[in-house]
Parts: C-alpha cells; structure tokens; sequence
C-alpha cells in the first residue's frame, strides 16, 4: 500500500476496475427524491432517478457528502496517516470540497486538516483526468505537495464538454426554461454543453437523430484531439445504445493519437441533471 491515497466524490464516474487500479476511494455524493436521500452509487441508480423524475415531473435534488460519511469512509487513511488528496467536484457546482475542507473543525480532530483538497474545477471525467495524472505523478515518485501543485498547475487544460439529448432535465433542474426545453425538444435542438472556468455554458447546438448529433458533436472536436494530451480520453454517457458508444469508440480510435479510450458511465448526480442519452468526451489539451 502506498503512502498517499486518492479519495473523489461521487461525481468522477470512474469505473470499478479504475477505482481499483488506482486505490481510488468514492465519497458518495447525496440525491433527494422527495422525503428520501439516498447515497450516489451506493443504493441508487440512475435509472431509478430518471423513473422517479418522470413520475414526478421533477429532478431530484443533489447535495455534497455529508459530514459523517466522509469521516466513515476516510478514518481507516486517516489512521493509517496516509497522505491523502482529495479530488471533489467543481466548488462553483457544489459544496463537497468545503465539506472536506473543515472536517477537522466539525469533527474535533485536527488529523482532517492535513487532507489535501483539489477543486477540480470539472465534473465527471473531467474530475478523473486529474486523478488519474495524479496518480502517474506519485508511480515516478512525486510527493503529495508536489502532485497538489501539478495538478492544480495543469487544471485549465482539462476539455470538459457533453451533448444532452433533451433538455427536459436541465429543465426541470432549472437550468433552462420550460419554453426553451418544449421548443428545443420538439426541433430536436441537442446543445453542448461546456464546463468553463469551472461552471456549465451553452456551445453550439445540433440538430437530428442522437447518432446524428453525437458524431457531428465528436467529428467537430477533431482539431482540438489531434492537439491534446495523447495519455488518455473518457467517453461518458448516461446511458447511450451500445451501437453509438462503438462508433464513437472507433472514430476516435482511427484517429491514432491516444493511448488509453476509456468509456464510463456517468453517476447518478450527473445522470439527473444532464438525463438519459448524454455523451461527453473529455481529455486534457495539451
């Protein structure tokens, strides 16, 4: 077991077999439905979240880690005196980062002061870029201090974007209107959306089919992937047709640049408030 341990919210995606490669733990982002909160990832899916809202014409409400979940699940590394850094999802969208940042006066207990916190910035696999160049930075021998200023250094490199295929949950969750949802749902208008300075803006809009939208979203990032860190990219989707993942796949295999393609599913935070057939690509520029 190494020293340092990486610990990220819910919100990452990152798969089972990351989490375990990499000795990732997951502070579980929380979702309200109704009288109920259920842990992200834990005890509900995000097909239960898109039966629950479509019942309710509602989204769920979303929250950060509580207080004593994270102490639940950091105490063994906190014991253990491991190094521990913490990757959350962006401050400007939550609040999990300040969570963990005053565990020890909430707690009592000064050993949570000494845990690194790394505002990502990002969501979703947007988060998992940085995690795992944090991990290839401790595999050469970097100190905690030294991954913390890495990381942070290279933050506004990370190319964070998705494509929604309705806008009724952004509509639901308040981030557009109900007018503007009815409008684009019914032209079949699918925006991109662009997580910028550490907060979510509209890019440019597509129209057509989800595999029409998706591979003309894709297709239009070309020049920006022949440029980019050549590590790694993420494929996130919130339940897409296996058919549109393979070609997504494919089309960014032939462009033989990166590595490592790995596809995640996105967690239940992200799932409610982007809905069923979003697909993002994320990588860091380079």
């Amino acid at each position: 077991m190494g020293k340092i341990k990486f610990v990220a919210d819910s919100a990452c995606n990152l798969s089972s077999d990351l989490l375990k490669q990499f000795d990732i733990s997951i502070l579980p982002l929380c979702i309200i439905m109704g009288e109920q909160c259920y842990y992200d990832g834990q005890d509900i899916t995000p097909e239960d979240i898109y039966k629950w809202s479509d019942a309710n014409k509602t989204t769920p409400k979303t929250a950060a880690v509580t207080v004593e979940k994270a102490v639940e699940i950091l105490r063994p590394f906190v014991e253990a005196e491991r190094d521990i850094i913490f990757f959350g999802i962006s401050s400007q969208l939550s609040a999990t980062c300040d969570v963990i940042r005053t565990l020890s006066e909430t707690t009592g207990d000064s050993r949570y002061g000494a845990i690194r916190v790394i505002d990502s910035r990002s969501l979703s696999t947007g988060i998992s870029l940085q995690i795992l160049y944090a991990a290839s930075l401790a595999a050469v021998g970097k100190n905690a201090d030294e991954i913390v200023e890495l990381v942070n250094n290279r933050r506004d490199k990370v190319n964070a974007s998705f494509l929604v295929d309705t806008m009724t949950y952004l509509a639901r969750g308040g981030r557009c209107s109900s007018v503007t949802a009815l409008l684009a749902n019914t032209l079949k208008v699918k925006p991109k959306i662009e997580v910028t300075d550490g907060v979510l803006d509209i890019g440019r809009k597509y129209r057509g089919s989800p595999k029409f939208a998706i591979f003309r979203y894709v297709e239009d990032l070309k020049s920006q992937l022949l440029s980019a860190d050549e590590t790694c990219i993420f494929i996130t989707h919130s339940g897409c047709s296996q058919e549109i993942i393979d070609d997504v796949w494919a089309y960014l295999a032939d462009l033989h640049h990166f590595r490592r393609i790995y596809v995640t599913h996105s967690s239940g935070v992200i799932a409610s408030h982007c809905g069923p057939g979003t697909l993002g690509i994320y990588f860091y520029k380079a």
